[in-house]
């Protein structure tokens, strides 16, 4: 593929912006290439600046489930683009999509709207302090929630991809607070609440993890989290800006049947735009100003945009239920065929998957935590990456980032797939 026009639009961005890129993983330096400039979407495809054309399993890291430019959301943000763009003053468009993500998660009650996943957690964590009068929040190992100062620590996601494990520009006082155990330990974090317990304010988690690569809880290790946060007085917050109305229309939260006291959302709520919301339940969440004491505003939060782009992107779910079976059904057989083609050409790999989201890892042992994600080949899956990307195939730029399907990737798309990374697998 020629990539002359993206090669002399990175040379300028290098000029303007750190890294060239308004965000570090998309400057591919992970996969040791230059990144693609893409012009637009549709469905899900993607057309760059040279006019080559991608199948695309990035999706904006997730939120295009409905694929690029789908007509109803298209159809809604020009229904309100001309009305005008934000207010910072109450709209109808808010209780809406308030009153449809209550409508279709059984644990929220209430909720806020932001402009982020970052923000929709660090408020959270805010409100659970603020609510347990307690200072310690527990998060874990190669969970990655937005990149507040309090919660790079042990992160995943760019931070991960990058070898950072935290960041210059957090003082040590900042994340005195902030307790870490490995994910799915169950050991470990019975020990911690045992010895913190009382201190711990709340418990922050993916349900599945997918800035590490796609890592599921397992069961025992959900329940025991509810358990212990109970039987402490601590809140349980999943953070669902990935899995949010993306493996269900529940969220993970009902695959797991778990209640978390407070979630965190972003991506799909926002049908591509900038959006984030936290919400749960109305005993909690009375405490956010100005009914309560605990203080958060936005400027631009619940503007008229992203609701419209969010409640149509809902609303099309809701009124398709078939969508999960059919995005599982092909997600299956995307990792079914990734690891057999593996297997053909003596290459070592695990790929999981939950729903629309998988990992292919370039190892050998089963991928359940921070450290067996780590035992991969960053190497082995940049050379991977560049020989799909030469082939049409997006991949997001990292071994520890997440594939995303959207409803209209079709079979053929997947068998397309495949192909390619027959070819891919065969070089390394």
């Amino acid at each position: 593929m020629n990539h002359t026009v993206s090669h002399s639009l990175f040379q300028t961005a290098k000029t303007l912006m750190p890294g060239g890129v308004n965000s570090p993983v998309r400057a591919f330096s992970a996969v040791g290439t230059n990144p693609v400039f893409i012009r637009e979407g549709h469905g899900p495809l993607l057309t760059d600046v040279d006019n080559n054309q991608y199948l695309d399993y990035v999706l904006s890291w997730g939120p295009m489930i409905l694929g690029h430019a789908d007509p109803d959301v298209v159809a809604a943000l020009e229904g309100v683009i001309g009305k005008g763009t934000s207010f910072g003053a109450p709209t109808e468009a808010e209780n809406k999509l308030a009153a449809l993500m209550i409508e279709s998660v059984p644990s929220l009650e209430r909720v806020r709207m932001v402009n982020s996943g970052t923000e929709a957690v660090m408020t959270a964590l805010r409100l659970a302090r603020g609510y347990t009068k307690r200072s310690k929040i527990v998060k874990f190992n190669g969970n990655y929630h937005g990149h507040s100062d309090a919660l790079l620590v042990k992160a995943g996601s760019g931070v991960l991809t990058h070898g950072i494990p935290g960041s210059p520009g957090v003082p040590e006082g900042v994340v005195q607070y902030t307790l870490t155990a490995d994910f799915n330990d169950e050991e470990m974090i019975s020990q911690l609440f045992s010895q913190e317990g009382n201190d711990i304010a709340a418990v922050i988690v993916e349900p599945v993890a997918g800035n590490m690569g796609v890592v599921p809880m397992t069961d025992s290790f959900a329940q025991l989290l509810r358990r212990l946060t109970t039987a402490h007085g601590s809140l349980l917050i999943f953070d669902e800006v990935m899995t949010g109305f993306r493996l269900a229309y529940g969220g993970a939260q009902t695959l797991y049947n778990i209640t978390p006291d407070l979630s965190c959302y972003s991506k799909i709520i926002g049908g591509g735009l900038p959006v984030g919301a936290f919400g749960g339940k109305s005993e909690i969440m009375q405490h956010l100003a100005p009914e309560g004491t605990v203080y958060q505003a936005g400027t631009l939060s619940g503007n008229p945009l992203a609701m419209a782009a969010g409640y149509a992107t809902l609303k099309k779910l809701q009124t398709h239920p078939e969508y999960y079976q059919q995005l599982d059904q092909k997600a299956t057989a995307l990792a079914q065929g990734l690891q057999e083609a593996a297997q053909r050409h003596g290459v070592k790999v695990t790929v999981n998957q939950v729903g629309s989201m998988l990992s292919l890892f370039f190892t050998d042992q089963p991928v359940t935590d921070f450290e067996t994600a780590v035992s991969s080949d960053t190497a082995q899956f940049g050379q991977f990456f560049r020989a799909m990307l030469d082939q049409g195939i997006y991949l997001p730029a990292s071994q520890f980032e997440t594939w995303f399907l959207s409803v209209l990737h079709t079979d053929d798309h997947i068998q397309q797939t495949l192909q390619a990374a027959e070819k891919a697998l065969k070089q390394l």
